[in-house]
């Protein structure tokens, strides 16, 4: 009786883990998908268009006249930023069965770099705010509120330093799992690669003509698409031991291989 007790017991905590982890995992897969959305418009339709980068009068100009449209690219901003936390909590749950430690290294990594893309956005506002002073034509004010965009690009880029840390430990725990392809895990780890030879190089180069991370960056993205679309299927190797937040190490022998 008392065996049959603990063996119902133990298959529902398992049930337990392995539902919470498909909560987690269309969570974090939803959050990465809206924040690649949002990046394409806050960075490559309003940033990228308004803001030219050494030209302070044309800057100042073309941020003036689409006014709405810059506020609305901030707040594009600083939805990305409550997302990638959102995002750093629910790949933490995903993966906290394979190692607990790492995954926690990993998600706070991320929930670090959202903290800095949040500190990065408010040097927008304050280029804007510059801006909206009655003296904003006179070319010094145009040039400080350009120095303010500018280092919204400066700030942004040490953060995804942290950013391509958490995308190593996250393809990593994928590859490890046993429940996310092989592919993808490898997939992701080398979008994190990506992100931080930019970084270096834009510290030893200051103006890269070539960003490994435009190509590598599609990574993040399958992995989105594969949370959203498999989540539900996500199945528990059962050579895997649960251990509900004890231990840091949980995975005691290989995983079976993920179904694709």
């Amino acid at each position: 009786m008392t065996t049959a007790k603990t063996s119902r017991q133990k298959s529902a905590e398992n049930d337990n883990v392995r539902n919470g982890v498909r909560r987690s995992a269309l969570i974090a897969g939803v959050g990465i998908l809206m924040i690649a959305a949002l990046s394409i418009f806050a960075n490559f339709i309003v940033l990228e268009q308004l803001v030219i980068p050494g030209d302070a009068a044309t800057t100042a100009n073309d941020v003036l006249s689409s006014k709405g449209l810059f506020h609305w690219g901030i707040t594009g901003w600083f939805l990305i930023a409550a997302l990638d936390v959102m995002v750093a909590w629910a790949l933490f749950r995903v993966f906290r069965p394979v190692d607990r430690r790492l995954a926690m290294v990993g998600s706070w990594s991320r929930a670090l770099y959202g903290g800095v893309l949040l500190v990065a956005t408010t040097q927008l506002m304050d280029g804007l705010r510059l801006l909206g002073d009655s003296t904003a034509s006179r070319t010094g004010v145009q040039a400080q509120a350009l120095n303010k965009f500018e280092a919204f690009t400066d700030i942004w880029n040490v953060g995804l330093v942290l950013f391509g840390i958490h995308l190593l430990f996250a393809g990593y725990l994928a590859y490890r799992s046993g429940y996310v392809p092989k592919l993808v895990g490898a997939v992701v780890s080398i979008a994190g690669f990506g992100y931080l030879l930019d970084a270096t190089m834009r510290v030893v180069v200051d103006d890269p003509s070539f960003e490994l991370s435009v190509i590598t960056g599609l990574g993040e993205f399958v992995l989105g698409v594969w949370l959203v679309s498999r989540s539900h299927r996500i199945s528990l190797p059962a050579t895997m031991q649960m251990d509900h937040g004890r231990s840091g190490n949980s995975l005691n022998r290989p995983a079976t291989q993920a179904t694709t």
